[in-house]
């Protein structure tokens, strides 16, 4: 280390805990350790996954919410009790002794961390469609329990782009009548799965989609999907298009901190992503860093996100108590 970097170090602020990433996991875990009178800071890179969405749902007391205004409000509470928040990106997180970690912001800053809560979400890779990314958490979904209530009883189409668009297309049945599978690049349904989609009233159309036909005027707002486009020219109606995105944890703290990365699986083998290999309570691969959230879990949505940064902030915190007590203990007896 050179001289300028043990200055640095020297001078680094030192929390009890740094929560990388400030959505619904990481502010509730920082709330719940602002509570325990732990030292916490929250850094924020402004990317939710949820962004896009006009609303959260199946929070209790909450339901409808804008993503926006639910984080506003937590950053808020979790400042009431003295944690801080600040805008800007973790690059890299290391242990720099027994208990202890420094981190690296974006800005160049550095901090000291006793324990680190990796709360830094995940991307969503999309298929590549043209017009789909801008319609992504409108009317182009994923979630029927996040959005299926919002899109009930139209015309849904699922885009095939692997064997989970067979599980989707019978799942969003539960929220219309009208649900048309496009097999696009995905794989020809078995003989058994095309009778369960005949049984459900299931369409299946061939083809290769294209794009998207949109109707109603971007200005006002109501703009929707009208219809998907194949490669043929023909149009199929539809108002709300569900897909299947690659889930990917965010890579760059969790590279430089070694932590273990698992890929999510579904049926047959098909590998729909990565997420950081936790126990139940968030505890990782590397002691003294908890995970919660997408970033351990890709399907949870923003209530189970929040209960798990809520699981993982009291396992921190009995964590640094113990160390404390150890620490006690050391010193009376040497006294």
């Amino acid at each position: 280390m050179s001289v300028e970097e043990k200055q640095s170090a020297k001078n680094a602020r030192s929390y009890d805990v740094v929560v990388i990433g400030g959505g619904a996991a990481g502010l509730s875990g920082a709330l719940m350790l602002g509570r325990a009178r732990r030292s916490v800071l929250v850094v924020d890179a402004g990317r939710p996954r949820n962004a896009p969405a006009a609303a959260s749902h199946n929070y209790l007391t909450r339901d409808g919410v804008s993503p926006g205004e639910l984080l506003a409000e937590g950053r808020a509470e979790v400042q009431r009790y003295g944690g801080e928040v600040v805008a800007d990106e973790v690059v890299a997180a290391e242990a720099v002794g027994e208990g202890l970690f420094r981190v690296t912001l974006g800005s160049g800053a550095s901090v000291e961390a006793r324990r680190l809560l990796l709360a830094s979400g995940m991307v969503d890779e999309l298929p590549d469609v043209p017009g789909l990314a801008e319609r992504w958490g409108r009317d182009v979904l994923h979630c029927p329990y996040c959005h299926g209530y919002e899109v009930r009883d139209q015309a849904i189409g699922v885009l095939s782009t692997g064997p989970v668009a067979m599980r989707q297309a019978l799942l969003w049945r539960q929220w219309s009548e009208d649900v048309r599978l496009f097999l696009h690049t995905g794989p020809e349904p078995s003989d058994e799965e095309y009778e369960q989609l005949t049984a459900r009233g299931i369409a299946v159309v061939d083809g290769e989609v294209t794009g998207l036909e949109v109707a109603g005027r971007a200005e006002g707002g109501d703009d929707r999907i009208s219809g998907v486009e194949l490669a043929g020219g023909a149009v199929v109606p539809c108002r709300a298009l569900v897909i299947a995105p690659r889930f990917d944890v965010r890579a760059k703290v969790v590279e430089s901190l070694g932590l273990e990365v698992a890929e999510m699986v579904v049926g047959d083998g098909a590998v729909l992503g990565s997420y950081v290999a936790a126990r139940p309570g968030g505890a990782t691969s590397v002691p003294g860093v908890w995970a919660a959230g997408n970033a351990a879990d890709p399907m949870a949505t923003v209530s189970a996100a929040a209960a798990m940064g809520v699981r993982a902030a009291g396992e921190i915190n009995f964590d640094l108590v113990e160390e404390e007590t150890r620490r006690a203990v050391r010193e009376r007896r040497a006294a």
